[in-house]
């Protein structure tokens, strides 16, 4: 980014964190100062209670006071703690934002390694998952859904109408910096881990809901034994209360197995439900201009009510059953069959909205990508989002001044790419480590981002919808005994049958079959790139073979030949990383290994 741009977001963050800070370090000090308070008052109480029963020199009356302002001061503190650990998680989450900034983010965020598939046609070759990955750079879901739903979106290119839909959702968002802030710090501060499988099955689940005649004889029974509790504390005997207890065990037994099942099914999803409907109210709150994000708020409404509302209907209704855990009170929800009557109005929550859930994590889920894209948006100011031209039968993509996503600033250097009907393929030849792999991956990177809605780093980007297929990084597999270069040609396959769908595709080749001899490579290497061209894909190879390079005299198939080369000065190799045009004239190999102590 620019100088000035990257200082201005670098300096509201900065503005920010101070601020969090500064309350933590207030914060901090009226916790200590409440806790000393709170240990005087008990130690007050315990004094006065010394001398109203052991001496007799007070009344005990005057316990009231002190305990009295115990119990207040006992609510402040609880408050001032909860007041503390916001303030905490503010200064973390400014803290990580000035790190991204500084390109420091690596390891820091969410690698999403379980979507790493090696089998996808691209996913590993370009770094989408793992540590230092574009999902880590992204992502800022607070829950699974979230995550998933850009996970699909960096896997799945999506149609130029919903990308354009998208594009206008990211700017909505990006400004919106308190709007981050305030969903970023609802709830605890642990993320939500729970299947938003798991979550729709439950609530999908086919209702199953109590009798009306079991839910009355349950509230019968209820009232009855609450009535027993009363008359024992006045002074009538137990036996009522003995009677009462045996009636509710005789009732609980038909019904208990399912009483059990309904309790232990809310337990799970009950946390991630809480943080569900914190997000959606807030959501609910924001009034937003992007068709998008209005289309997902108007999904959501119903004549039964906000769905964070709903949610909390259901959350009150879990709090008042985990109330029964209270070895104080566990006796009397036993005999008011406590578990019984929240089973049954849960169960009947899940009938009337377990329907719905599945709709309230998607737009969740579409919400969160929208935002991890909108936050890496607001950070990289000098990214432009991508125009989307139409094919008319030949794939396209014009990028100026393209730039690596995952490399600092410091360390990009952006190259021209320009891939068309005039030409329609790349060969490029160079120096180990002169920057060729980095450029296939620079390009994929940038339309794998762009095809999920966000912006590029270029300053200008044309391209058509395209099918992305990359052989850059194909591994052998020992558990599955295959080797590498059979690993290969199996995704080189991949790739030729992506070509044969619709959009074209975009190939990315790096040392192709180099696993077998010259002879054999250079004529499958070439037939690959031949197949692909008639097939209407557009693309990058990268070779050592200047045999390959050959193929670009063949006019028809309109292929270029460009190079990254290196220069020695003083023993040492320097690079610079800019594209030019033509076959590389000489290689590093033998100063390579002379660098590192081989006889050579």
């Amino acid at each position: 980014m620019s100088e000035s741009s990257g200082s201005s977001i670098r300096a509201e963050y900065e503005r920010r964190f101070t601020s969090a800070q500064a309350e933590t370090t207030a914060l901090s000090r009226r916790d200590r100062v409440v806790a000393n308070l709170r240990l005087a008052l008990f130690a007050i109480a315990i004094v006065f209670a010394w001398l109203a029963w052991g001496p007799a020199l007070v009344s005990g009356w005057l316990l009231i006071a002190p305990i009295s302002v115990f119990v207040v001061v006992i609510f402040r503190h609880d408050r001032v703690i909860k007041e503390l650990e916001m303030a905490r998680r503010r200064t973390s989450l400014y803290e990580k934002a000035i790190e991204r900034v500084n390109d420091r983010w690596a390891g820091a965020g969410v690698p999403g390694t379980r979507f790493a598939d090696p089998a996808h046609p691209y996913a590993v070759d370009l770094d989408l998952f793992g540590r230092a990955s574009l999902f880590e750079l992204l992502c800022t879901a607070r829950t699974r859904a979230g995550e998933e739903t850009l996970a699909a979106w960096l896997l799945n290119p999506a149609a130029p109408p919903i990308i354009e839909a998208r594009q206008q959702a990211v700017r909505d968002l990006a400004p919106r910096l308190d709007l981050r802030e305030e969903i970023a710090l609802l709830g605890d501060s642990v993320r939500s881990t729970a299947d938003p499988a798991v979550l729709s099955a439950w609530g999908m689940e086919l209702p199953n809901p109590f009798s009306h005649a079991i839910r009355i004889a349950a509230l019968v029974i209820s009232v009855l034994s609450g009535a027993s509790v009363i008359a024992w504390f006045s002074g009538y005997g137990y036996v009522p209360l003995i009677v009462m207890a045996g009636i509710g065990r005789v009732f609980d037994s038909p019904v208990s197995r399912r009483v059990k099942a309904i309790v232990q099914a809310i337990s799970k999803p009950a946390r991630d439900l809480e943080l569900l409907a914190l997000i959606l109210g807030r959501l609910e709150r924001e009034e937003f201009d992007a068709p998008l994000l209005r289309g997902l708020l108007s999904n959501m409404d119903s004549p039964a009510g906000h769905p964070s509302r709903r949610i909390a209907r259901l959350m009150t209704l879990v709090d008042y059953l985990r109330s029964r855990e209270n070895p104080a009170f566990a006796p009397f929800a036993f005999l008011l069959l406590w578990a019984h009557q929240f089973a049954f109005a849960i169960e009947a929550w899940r009938a009337e909205n377990g329907k719905f859930i599945t709709e309230w994590l998607r737009v969740l889920g579409e919400f969160e990508a929208l935002s991890s894209l909108a936050g890496y948006t607001y950070e990289h100011p000098d990214g432009v989002f991508p125009v989307i031209v139409e094919a008319h039968g030949s794939a396209r993509v014009e990028a100026d001044q393209i730039a690596h996503l995952l490399l600092p600033s410091s360390h990009s250097v952006p190259n021209d790419v320009r891939l068309d009907d005039s030409v329609r393929a790349l060969v490029l030849s160079g120096s180990n480590m002169s920057g060729k792999s980095t450029l296939l991956r620079t390009l994929g990177i940038n339309v794998v981002l762009a095809q999920a809605g966000g912006p590029v780093r270029a300053r200008s980007f044309r391209f058509t919808p395209l099918s992305v297929g990359a052989s850059i990084r194909t591994q052998d597999s020992l558990e599955g005994g295959v080797s590498r270069f059979y690993a290969e040609i199996k995704r080189l396959r991949q790739i030729v049958e992506i070509a044969d769908t619709k959009p074209p595709a975009l190939f990315l080749l790096d040392e192709i079959l180099h696993g077998t001899n010259s002879h054999d490579r250079l004529i499958g290497a070439e037939a690959v790139v031949r197949a692909l061209l008639a097939k209407g894909a557009i693309g990058l190879v990268t070779t050592h073979d200047l045999a390959l390079a050959r193929i670009s005299e063949d006019l028809s198939l309109q292929v270029a030949n460009v190079h990254f080369q290196d220069e020695i000065r003083d023993g040492k190799m320097f690079f610079d990383y800019h594209l030019r045009p033509g076959v590389v004239e000489r290689s590093n190999a033998i100063e390579l290994m002379r660098a590192v102590g081989l006889p050579v």
